[in-house]
């Protein structure tokens, strides 16, 4: 359900600003999107996992605060990340 190692150091790679970045709100927005993919996926197939449901909501939430930050900061910036994840909005 949760991301391996590997994975999270290829999207620290890939969204990072510069080396060893890790928090920087675009690898933070990264790392979200991809559990909640996972989420997702997993609720699929056990609808009744309200907990894991609530988790995916607090995630959201988490992850539409940081992008409401970049959005504020640098309005290219969050276009660019936007695109990138193939978020909607």
């Amino acid at each position: 359900m949760s991301i391996t190692a590997e994975r999270k150091q290829e999207l620290v790679k890939e969204y990072a600003k510069a080396d060893g970045d890790t928090g920087s709100p675009e690898v933070q927005v990264a790392i979200l999107t991809e559990r909640i993919t996972n989420l997702t996926e997993h609720l699929k197939t056990h609808k009744k996992d309200f907990h894991s449901r609530r988790g995916l909501l607090m995630m959201v939430g988490q992850r539409r605060r940081l992008l409401d930050y970049v959005k504020r900061k640098d309005t290219g910036r969050y276009d660019d990340l936007i695109k990138r994840l193939g978020l909607r909005r």
